[in-house]
């Protein structure tokens, strides 16, 4: 008897079609599980287990009040536990599943226990865990082997079925994935019980979250602060042949050289503008590529300003419900032997009237641009419209109409026009225009550019000018988008996109280029199986969620920005020391491919992590003009000296305790940038003065040193 356990009761339902559907008896509905012939069927409701707390391994009371006494918590073996909900409680549908499920592991007659979990790092722990916990397989008798579905047809299933592998081939996956959730245990429990304890306030700390919103408060702040530069540029707009041509010339000047801005117009203007060269070509005009998660999370959320969360929960149902692919994917290309099943979808999507042909291409079938998953597509399994909801019916038909776009029968031609104009000699001016003269793929992909027609001039022409001085001023840079978050995220070591998506978008007005996805991808790809990426298509959507539901970022339309409590989170991390940045978060993701590799193994990755964590907590002294480090909330600072009451350390700084009877006296713990120790801060009221800090920043810039000193009910500096 062959037990196969499914991530989820849905896949569960479908594997049970599948085997019916591909010649199996027929298998009738249990308690908690299908059973029928030579199959038993049951299922997990994803994660049953999850890591033990801190508190499972040093005996205390899970729920009393975090305390430092036992951090760093490294455990020297890793637990596991029943899923607890938020009151501490094992949820008894999740204890009576499991029970479910080790009885069938241990049933005497099954002689094949199966993982059916998602084709990922995350599913294939989520089975194993459950079967580990079972003890079944200590009995040599019961083979472990696993069912790969990069969809869930009832055709695939039939498929997979036949070709199940030895769960030993998937080790080095399971290896990646405990690696990967043991540390960002590690880091979330230490790091946010750490900084909770520092600041008196819940704050969220981990290996992916902390860089996520600081990349939005880094490019929020840059916003904040931008000062423009006003420059001056020649232009001319005057008419030819009842056109009117703009001109912009590639000099600039500073906005109090007017006067020669002016030389240059005048200059200009005293010569005759010709044009000197006109060149026309066809040329074909490429789709972009198939999808993978995120670049479809990223039209979606430009086009219907969906939330990367709402995208993805509807493209699993449609994966779910066997219309699409396995959507956790990060590639764009799909496998070259893939080729058949391709085939067939085509021939389904073409006896709907579609102008379609199978095409081998090095731009659609590319194995080395392939981790694990193929790209997204429909299956051979299409809808019927009153089957799917008005968004379930976007996200489809954006899968449906990008592979139909790919695989189009006509090809999209464009007539391209590129005019050179003179100007004296002293500056030539391009323009370039595009006019689609035969559609092809575009009838499928929405594509919203338009045509751009240049006036009608032919070589030798004079076009007419009048050049004049024109202010413009530099722009700051954009918040980010669904999209453009995506792409840092994808890779955030490739150079900053905000100059070039300027480029792109003056090029796309122009008509230069119609598709920028046809750009060499070869450094994003070897970015993800690297492992520089910040998360993974699996685990990015459900962390920015994180950020939104915690507070630190917002969402609004498709556009993010960075919230109060988000900026308090990543300034006080930056007090603390706590360097949660791409670069500490990349050499982790690297470190995790390496597990997955097979050239590191997993205590060596955990190590790694642990060596970092201990760094946050290895709190040396510092000579006290240099120290940094501001205590605890709630630390006992000193006694106050307008009232005599206690000063102790606050969530924004040192205070007053008397400030219910109307007391003022309060400093902050961080003054002109720069950290006010706990031990000068007791320093100061003890004496009334501090030793000389180092590394105060003034308004300016500039760095200084400076006591501080207490006047009156006011801390102020000492320059003495």
């Amino acid at each position: 008897m062959t037990l196969i356990i499914a991530e989820k009761p849905s896949l569960a339902r479908n594997i049970v079609a599948g085997i019916v559907e591909n010649g199996g008896a027929a298998l009738s509905k249990k308690n908690g599980y299908f059973e029928g012939g030579d199959y038993v069927v049951t299922w997990a409701f994803g994660h049953l287990f999850s890591l033990c707390d801190i508190e499972d391994y040093t005996g205390g009371d899970a729920s009393a009040r975090w305390t430092l006494d036992n951090l760093p918590c490294f455990p020297s073996e890793f637990k596991y536990k029943l899923r607890a909900g938020a009151d501490k409680k094992v949820d008894a549908g999740v204890e009576r599943q499991f029970e479910t499920i080790k009885y069938l592991c241990l049933r005497p007659d099954v002689t094949c226990i199966v993982n059916a979990g998602d084709s990922d790092r995350e599913g294939e722990i989520i089975i194993r865990l459950c079967v580990m916990n079972t003890g079944a397989l200590a009995d040599p008798s019961k083979k472990f082997m696993r069912l790969w579905l990069p969809d869930q047809t009832p055709e695939t299933v039939g498929k997979a079925l036949i070709e199940m592998k030895g769960e030993d081939e998937y080790q080095n996956l399971a290896d990646e994935g405990f690696a990967r959730t043991y540390i960002d245990w590690l880091y979330g429990v230490n790091l946010t019980r750490f900084a909770t304890l520092k600041c008196g306030t819940l704050l969220r700390v981990g290996r992916v979250i902390v860089p996520i919103v600081r990349a939005i408060y880094d490019r929020d702040m840059a916003i904040r602060n931008f000062v423009p530069d006003i420059y001056l540029a020649a232009v001319s707009k005057e008419a030819t042949k009842g056109e009117e041509i703009e001109l912009v010339s590639k000099e600039k000047f500073d906005k109090d050289k007017r006067a020669r801005a002016e030389a240059l117009c005048a200059k200009y203007n005293a010569s005759k503008a010709i044009v000197i060269s006109k060149k026309t070509k066809k040329e074909t005009v490429n789709p972009g590529k198939l999808f993978s998660l995120s670049k479809l999370q990223n039209l979606l959320g430009k086009k219907y300003k969906m939330s990367m969360a709402e995208s993805l929960a509807i493209v699993q149902k449609l994966y779910e419900e066997g219309y699409l692919t396995y959507p956790r994917t990060n590639s764009e290309y799909l496998a070259t032997n893939e080729k058949d099943k391709i085939k067939k979808i085509i021939s389904n999507i073409k006896h709907l009237g579609y102008p379609v042909v199978f095409k081998d291409k090095k731009t659609i079938f590319d194995d080395s641009k392939i981790e694990s998953h193929s790209a997204l597509t429909p299956t051979y399994k299409i809808p019927k419209k009153e089957h799917l909801s008005e968004k379930e019916m976007q996200v489809y038909q954006t899968v449906f109409r990008r592979f139909v776009s790919v695989f189009c029968e006509e090809e999209c031609l464009a007539q391209k026009t590129e005019i050179v104009i003179d100007v004296g000699g002293y500056e030539q001016f391009t323009l370039k225009g595009m006019m689609i003269i035969q559609r092809g793929f575009l009838r499928f992909d929405d594509s919203e550019r338009k045509d751009k027609i240049l006036p009608p001039l032919e070589k030798g022409d004079e076009v007419n000018i009048n050049f004049h001085p024109v202010e413009k001023q530099t722009s700051p840079p954009r918040h980010y988008t669904i999209e453009t978050l995506n792409n840092y995220l994808k890779n955030p070591f490739r150079e900053d996109k905000a100059a070039l998506a300027e480029k792109e978008k003056a090029a796309a007005e122009s008509g230069e280029e119609l598709s920028s996805e046809v750009e060499n991808d070869e450094e994003d790809y070897r970015a993800i199986f690297e492992g520089l990426e910040l998360g993974t298509e699996a685990t990015r959507t459900g962390i920015i969620d994180n950020a939104r539901k915690s507070g630190y970022i917002e969402l609004k339309k498709d556009v993010y920005t960075i919230l109060p409590g988000g900026e308090y989170l990543i300034e006080q991390l930056s007090q603390m020391n706590i360097s949660m940045d791409k670069y500490k978060t990349s050499v982790l993701g690297q470190a995790l491919k390496k597990v997955y590799r097979g050239t590191m193994t997993v205590d060596e990755s955990v190590k790694q992590a642990c060596d970092e964590i201990s760094a946050v907590f290895d709190r040396r002294e510092a000579p006290i003009e240099l120290d940094t480090d501001t205590g605890f909330y709630g630390d006992l600072v000193g006694k106050c000296p307008v009232c005599q009451r206690d000063v102790v350390r606050g969530r924004y700084g040192y205070g007053c305790m008397g400030y219910k009877e109307g007391c003022k006296f309060r400093f902050g713990s961080f003054i002109c940038k720069r950290p006010i120790s706990i031990s000068n801060a007791r320093k100061l009221l003890a004496e009334g003065k501090t030793s000389e800090i180092q590394g105060f920043t003034s308004k300016n810039g500039k760095l200084f040193n400076a006591r501080l000193k207490i006047e009156g009910d006011k801390v102020v500096f000492d320059f003495k």
